[in-house]
């Protein structure tokens, strides 16, 4: 089975993005794609065609391509590059088969979900495939590779087991939320940023420097997503619109809403954080699209665009940091 080769193409391909630069990244991305495929086949056809169900529905591959962007402040054409930019995939492929189960979810890309298609059993150990094909890379990276993904992996774990246990009793919810996603997204678009910055053999301080602003930009980007699943009437942020609605899933939007107490807003906080119907879930989107709770959202993404930017704006300039800097653009402008 092939993996499909999707990139974050739109964003390389926006005419403010270096030229030489977006090919030569194009090309890096096209060597991890071939790692990638060849990582996780197997000699059983079964677990090969698990294993290899997710990468073959595509996905943006942004995290490697902050590995290879983030090397661009140093030699890019070290050995250890692609590898670091597959981990950081499979990693992030194999986050993907755990979370589905605890979702319960149909689609994941457009396609049916392995725990669909396979059960549990299989989606689970698939994802524990995917994480030690993982490993078996880090081992000839060197033991700070092996440590980062550890702290990584730890993030991660915490981010989901936040998400499933709830706030606490008296907790704020919206900042509750910040922290899971801190975890669960930010985490490992910061590693990647960091791996990038460490194989391309930059000085330790655009290593610290680049890894804060890839945590913005992690935090930027998975609110981009939450603001696009209601805003967008497309398939864009690779769920279709309403998903978490109709799923009862509460982010940056919903919660924003739900702290305004205005009587007007009763029937929309009636239908947020509970399981609805079609008719209930286009109702939610109707009531969220005209409601300031929207704009909140958006001004909370513009202010870790900015915090990011803040962080890039120390960096040497050139093509990298401006491709940076125009990715800090681009998730903003993505949500609409």
């Amino acid at each position: 089975m092939q993996v499909s080769g999707a990139v974050l193409s739109d964003f390389l391909a926006l005419p403010s993005i270096d030229a030489t630069l977006a090919q030569e990244v194009q090309s890096d991305l096209d060597r991890v794609e071939d790692m990638l495929r060849d990582t996780v086949a197997t000699s059983d056809p079964l677990l090969t065609e698990a294993a290899t169900h997710l990468l073959s529905a595509g996905g943006k591959r942004f995290r490697a391509t902050l590995v290879l962007l983030a090397a661009r402040f140093g030699d890019p054409y070290t050995s250890e590059l692609v590898p670091a930019a597959a981990v950081v995939e499979l990693t992030h492929v194999a986050t993907l088969y755990h979370d589905d189960v605890m979702d319960e979810a149909d689609l994941r890309r457009g396609k049916t979900s392995a725990n669909q298609r396979w059960g549990n059993s299989i989606a689970i150990l698939t994802g524990d495939l995917v994480f030690a094909r993982a490993s078996e890379i880090l081992a000839d990276l060197g033991t700070d590779a092996v440590r980062l993904q550890a702290q990584t992996f730890g993030r991660l774990v915490q981010g989901q087991v936040l998400e499933t246990a709830g706030p606490r009793q008296g907790a704020d919810p919206l900042q509750h939320y910040l922290n899971v996603i801190a975890d669960k997204t930010a985490s490992l678009i910061a590693s990647s940023a960091r791996f990038g910055a460490m194989f391309g053999r930059t000085d330790q301080q655009i290593v610290d420097t680049i890894t804060r602003a890839g945590e913005a930009l992690g935090m930027a980007f998975q609110l981009s997503d939450d603001i696009l699943d209601v805003a967008s009437e497309t398939t864009e942020s690779g769920k279709t619109p309403g998903t978490d609605l109709r799923e009862g899933v509460l982010t940056l939007p919903m919660l924003h809403a739900l702290r305004d107490h205005d009587p007007a807003n009763e029937r929309l906080h009636q239908l947020l954080g509970r399981p609805l119907d079609d008719a209930e879930t286009e109702e939610a989107l109707r009531l969220l699209r005209d409601h300031p709770a929207m704009h909140s959202a958006r001004a909370d993404l513009r202010v870790w665009s900015e915090k990011a930017r803040a962080e890039l704006a120390t960096l040497p300039a050139g093509p990298p940091r401006n491709a940076f800097e125009v990715l800090c653009d681009y998730v903003v402008e993505r949500s609409g």
